[in-house]
């Protein structure tokens, strides 16, 4: 029997090679193994508010959903959209025009990425940065810069003048994300004022990844790059429903741009999902209209247990950066005479029964990154005790 001719090449195109199954997956299954914690991958192990999950249910049971829902999301969930932006940072958009609604900020991602970018078009992102937004850029062609968030006082901080210099004739557009995963660094008001600068004089265009808006901490605020002068026509703003609400499963997702940048998305997500969550869309719209105490107690909830894991963190022996925003600590493992954070990830279920995520997935520039690691607080209060209490035997 002869064999293929393609026998000789791979099956997974050449773009996509570098990749493989991603970090959470594996670090999810060897949680699964050894029946350690799981503060590897950032999902909540509660459901969010009871009033949303029965607005889903309602939806189903009235027939809102069940089928193919209108292109660019439902109206009640596009307008609800609209509706926050307006009433937490004063941006109005249409949400006839202006606001698409997507499977997830995954597929906001790589619906924008692919839209906007053509085969050698660079793209400008932050080191470390989450593993998607490598692949998508990949997919789409595209050649990744990466601007590295150093260690600084405590905290990773944006070098504005590496920003500056990453920038060339061939840079078609910035991949931000602020509140920052993995580092939890929130970008000031100066930092984002001298991004939209560099945008504006250079003609770039902006996705900004802001699914942790909600989730800043002590003094720490939330500022949307879109607010900024000159911005506006040239960024799109990616939100997401599972991080605020605790539904990561439904999926649900969004972005708000101009006319002309909404349709260049949506043109490339038909093709996608086409449609995704019809019944959680509604319930989302709902989600999206709760007081601004729900917001607040879901912030001082997370603030209490970040605070427990970091202290509990660096009682066990880590380094530890206190994120100013997200739901994860990055720690450095070098007090404890490590330096190899895949090794030390894959060692940690049977040495102490947690698993965490090597903070050096997220980088181009692998040995930036090779002493970190992440952890995730988006646990029950008694979750995280028990994962403080047996990371404490790692300092003897």
């Amino acid at each position: 029997m002869t064999s293929m001719s393609s026998s000789a090449r791979p099956f997974l195109n050449r773009r996509l090679a570098e990749f493989g199954t991603t970090i959470f997956a594996e670090m999810s299954a060897l949680a699964v193994r050894t029946g350690a914690i799981n503060l590897g991958q950032g999902f909540p192990d509660t459901d969010g508010p009871e009033e949303i999950r029965e607005a889903a249910v309602r939806a189903l049971r009235d027939g809102r959903g069940n089928q193919y829902p209108p292109g660019p999301g439902v109206p009640e969930l596009r307008t609800a959209v609209a509706a926050h932006q307006e009433r937490r940072y004063g941006l109005s958009y249409d949400p006839d025009t202006e606001v698409l609604v997507t499977a997830g900020a995954t597929e906001a991602i790589a619906a924008s990425l692919l839209a906007l970018l053509e085969p050698g078009d660079e793209v400008v992102a932050l080191e470390p940065y989450y593993d998607s937004y490598a692949a998508c850029i990949a997919m789409a062609g595209g050649t990744r810069v990466p601007v590295t968030l150093r260690p600084h006082e405590g905290t990773f901080r944006l070098d504005l003048d590496e920003l500056r210099d990453a920038v060339t004739d061939r840079t078609r557009l910035l991949l931000l994300n602020t509140p920052h995963n993995p580092t939890g660094t929130v970008l000031t008001r100066d930092e984002l004022a001298a991004i939209a600068e560099l945008a504006v004089e250079r003609d770039l265009l902006v996705v900004t990844d802001e699914v942790y808006e909600h989730l800043v901490f002590d003094t720490a605020e939330h500022i949307p790059l879109a607010s900024f002068p000159g911005m506006r026509e040239r960024t799109v703003t990616i939100g997401s429903a599972g991080k605020t609400y605790s539904f990561t499963g439904w999926k649900v997702g969004w972005i708000t741009a101009s006319p002309a940048l909404v349709t260049a998305v949506r043109s490339a997500k038909q093709y996608l999902t086409y449609v995704a969550s019809g019944p959680f869309q509604y319930a989302v719209a709902e989600a999206l209209a709760l007081p601004d105490s729900y917001f607040t107690a879901y912030r001082a909830d997370m603030q209490a247990k970040r605070d427990l894991l970091a202290a509990g963190l660096a009682e066990a022996g880590f380094g530890v950066y206190r994120p100013a925003g997200t739901y994860f600590v990055t720690t450095d493992i070098r007090p404890l005479g490590e330096s190899d954070g895949f090794a030390f990830c894959r060692g940690l279920p049977e040495r102490a029964g947690v698993v965490a995520v090597p903070n050096a997935v997220f980088y181009d520039h692998r040995e930036a990154g090779a002493p970190f690691v992440r952890f995730a607080f988006c646990k029950r209060t008694s979750v995280l005790e028990e994962a403080v209490r047996r990371l404490k035997t790692l300092a003897g």
